[in-house]
């Protein structure tokens, strides 16, 4: 049987890296789609590189992304690219609404033409629910973004499942709740309180410097959902699916966790900021993923708690031999 190919735009972010590993063990031949012009941080796939090819696109661009594909000739596409850190979707709306939304139309145009077969998962975010309607959010729980960055996901969310419907595309979408590493950028509030928890523990800083921290989430661990995202590809029907791990915890509770983890009281160290407020809170978000259990059979594996100490950890060591 001839060699599967993924396609990945966004390989070189968290979930794209994640999601190289796994299809790669899943004997994937794997294309990652980065962008010429931008400062693209390699990082997180430097460990990949002699395995995965680059090549280079944009989404902006629709020509190069048709080039892409005619060149890939991917049998699956994982459209992970977006620029998704929500308080810069108030900074840069415009970019965020081109790359987040309009570039999911470019992608889906894009293989459209050069070959329907394809099969197309996007990105959706639990953003997309923001003041929610009713708790636990699931598929078919309505929208109500609370941000820039929100509204462009659910744009990007609906025009896949149009695209599906109308031209037959096996275009899906997971609806993906909060999900953290150690690879986690560092604006992220989970990275920003395990390095700044390694920070204090290691006599680098004394304060951690964080807003809401009654805001609650959904979080798990990023190398669990990119499984989720290949079983929906690998279903006989499309279909899109919340993935999330059916628990919520505050912010505090994370504060909590990682300065325990390391012996300290939170208490003397964090300080409350209103520059960290953001305009419009999402107060509350936890998701029900019992469609992605009964018919992907898809389980989160690593807990809330064994995630927040495995970052503390990955911290503490890079900077403990940063420091020596």
């Amino acid at each position: 049987m001839a060699q599967k190919v993924a396609l990945i735009t966004g390989v070189t972010g968290q979930d794209g890296s994640y999601l190289a590993e796994f299809l790669l063990d899943q004997g994937y031949q794997v294309f990652g789609m980065v962008r010429r012009s931008s400062e693209e941080k390699f990082e997180r796939i430097s460990h990949l590189m002699d395995k995965i090819e680059l090549v280079q696109g944009d989404l902006l661009d629709q020509f190069s992304l048709m080039s892409v594909l005619e060149e890939t000739k991917p049998s699956e596409v994982y459209n992970l690219a977006a620029q998704s850190f929500v308080p810069t979707s108030w900074k840069q709306p415009v970019l965020t609404s081109e790359f987040t939304a309009l570039g999911v139309t470019k992608l889906l145009e894009s293989i459209r033409f050069v070959d329907r077969n394809i099969r197309f998962y996007q990105a959706s975010s639990s953003e997309m629910f923001g003041k929610v309607r009713e708790t636990p959010q699931s598929e078919e729980t309505p929208f109500y973004p609370r941000s820039p960055y929100g509204v462009s996901k659910a744009y990007g969310h609906y025009i896949t499942v149009n695209y599906r419907e109308s031209y037959g595309l096996f275009a899906v979408s997971g609806i993906l709740f909060n999900h953290e590493s150690p690879r986690r950028g560092l604006e992220f509030v989970t990275r920003k309180v395990t390095d700044g928890v390694a920070r204090i523990k290691l006599g680098l800083e004394n304060e951690i410097r964080l807003g809401n921290l009654d805001a609650k989430r959904d979080w798990g661990f990023a190398g669990d959902y990119v499984r989720a995202m290949w079983l929906m590809l690998q279903q006989s029907n499309p279909d899109d699916y919340v993935i999330s791990t059916g628990e919520t915890h505050s912010v505090r509770d994370l504060v909590q966790v990682a300065f325990q983890h390391v012996d300290l009281d939170w208490e003397e160290y964090v300080k409350i900021d209103k520059a960290f407020i953001r305009p419009a809170e999402v107060d509350l978000l936890v998701g029900d993923c019992s469609k992605a259990k009964n018919e992907l059979g898809w389980e989160p594996t690593v807990s809330f708690e064994q995630m927040i100490t495995m970052m503390v950890d990955a911290d503490l060591e890079r900077l403990g031999s940063s420091e020596r």
